[in-house]
Parts: structure tokens; C-alpha cells; sequence
């Protein structure tokens, strides 16, 4: 049976952690570095890091914050942020990443997944899409450049068109849950990893532990990622790992 993993992210910008609401009204939440070693002794199975203005501003992820983080982890590490090529990834994984983490360079240069994958395997390469759903159409849309800007792309097509190029696996956010805390978003989560044979993790919304059963059991994710509530600790990794495991759910 395949372990489900639970996965705290780090938001920075400017060196620190935020998080704020549908990718906006961002506040303070603490030094990364700080905040990755207390969730690698809390028992989270990875962690990811996302340096969330790298690619509105047009600069490269911090390096220096990426390898005093991955100084005090003993657990996988995925970086995104301002990764926008070859170069951009080896520099990130030499600073210590497991993974790295492409959104919007992604969308604007496809063949930057095959090259990755084909260059490190496809197990270091995540492809991270943010999605919004848009009413006119009834249908879920790509955003690039920290959520601002739409794509034509569809997520459906676009995550099959990832998978084709060689990722390894799909971090899926919904901005219309993100940072609600109402829950996951369901049917876009069932929808997309119906939809690839790759591992997904959602996104997006988590409140409590029984929005993580939910998105396992209904959305059919393979992990799940929260921040704000473990951030400011309306919850702990343990307490909802201990609540999965109550529950039937294969963790760690």
C-alpha cells in the first residue's frame, strides 16, 4: 500500500516565510530556516520551499536561505521559485534541494521538463500548477507568475502534457482554496490525478485533519500540502498523521 505523505511549505519572501490568502494579504510567519528544523523533528515526510516573488520579480531563488534550510533536514526538500532553466536547477540541487519545483517557466518553456528530467531523472523534477476555476467556461485554468496571470492552458491538459515531458510529479494548487481553510479543493484534485499516472500532491485550503483524509480517500492525492496551519500551529504533523493512522490512512 502506497504511504501517504503530509508536507508543510515554506512561502518566503525576502528571506522570510509568509502566507496569506488566495495568493494575496501575505503575513509574517517565521525564519525558514527555524520552521524546517522544527518540521523534520515533527515527523513531516518532506518539505517544500517556494520562493514565491522569484519569478514576478524576474531573480533567482536565494540560495544561501536553500542550503542553511537544507543544513538542517534529514528529510526530502523541493525548491521552486525563479527556476527557469538547466543551469537554475543544477545550482539549486547542488545548494542541497531534493527536487526542484517549475510553474511558470514550465507554461513558457516546456522543454525545460524533458530536460530536466532527462538530465537528473524525472523523480528531481516537479511541476507545480496553479489553478483557478473559471466560471464562463466551467473549467479550471493554469496562472503563472505567482498566480497573476491566466494561460490558455487547461489543468487537465496541461498536467497530461507535463507527465508526457517527463515530471515526476504534479504539486496541484487551487487559488480558489488556498488559504480558506475550508478544505481541499475536491474535484479538482480527483480530476487531475484520475487524470496522470504521476504521484499529486494538493494543495491548497487544508484547515484540519479531516481535510486530509478527504482529499486522500476523495481526491485520490498522494500527498498533501498545508502551511498556515501548521505555521501558527492550529495543528501539528503529528496530530494529523495520528488522526490518518486512526482512520485506516497508510503514513508514515
Amino acid at each position: 500500500m502506497i504511504t501517504k505523505r503530509i508536507i508543510p511549505c515554506l512561502d518566503v519572501k525576502e528571506g522570510r516565510v509568509v502566507k496569506g490568502v488566495q495568493f494575496v494579504e501575505l503575513r509574517d510567519a517565521g525564519d525558514p530556516v527555524e520552521l524546517a528544523r522544527f518540521y523534520d523533528e515533527e515527523g513531516a515526510d518532506e518539505l517544500v520551499f517556494l520562493d514565491i516573488s522569484a519569478s514576478l520579480e524576474g531573480r533567482k531563488t536565494m540560495r544561501e536561505v536553500v542550503e542553511q534550510v537544507a543544513a538542517t533536514l534529514a528529510i526530502p526538500f523541493t525548491v521552486g521559485g525563479g527556476i527557469n532553466s538547466l543551469e537554475d536547477m543544477k545550482s539549486i540541487l547542488r545548494a542541497g534541494a531534493d527536487k526542484v519545483s517549475i510553474n511558470t517557466a514550465a507554461v513558457l518553456k516546456p522543454d525545460l521538463i524533458t530536460e530536466g528530467a532527462s538530465f537528473f531523472g524525472s523523480q528531481c523534477i516537479v511541476v507545480a500548477i496553479d489553478a483557478k476555476y473559471d466560471e464562463n467556461d466551467d473549467a479550471f485554468y493554469v496562472y503563472t507568475h505567482g498566480g497573476r496571470k491566466r494561460t490558455d492552458w487547461e489543468v487537465v491538459s496541461w498536467a497530461k502534457e507535463v507527465v508526457k515531458r517527463g515530471a515526476g510529479e504534479i504539486l496541484l494548487t487551487s487559488m480558489d482554496a488556498d488559504g480558506g481553510k475550508n478544505g481541499f479543493h475536491i474535484p479538482l484534485t480527483k480530476m487531475v490525478s484520475e487524470a496522470v499516472s504521476i504521484p499529486v500532491i494538493a494543495s491548497g485550503g487544508a484547515g484540519d485533519a479531516q481535510h486530509f483524509l478527504k482529499v486522500f480517500h476523495e481526491g485520490k492525492a498522494d500527498a498533501a500540502l498545508a502551511a498556515s496551519i501548521f505555521h501558527y500551529k492550529e495543528t501539528s504533523v503529528k496530530e494529523v498523521k495520528r488522526y490518518l493512522q486512526q482512520e485506516g490512512v497508510n503514513v508514515r
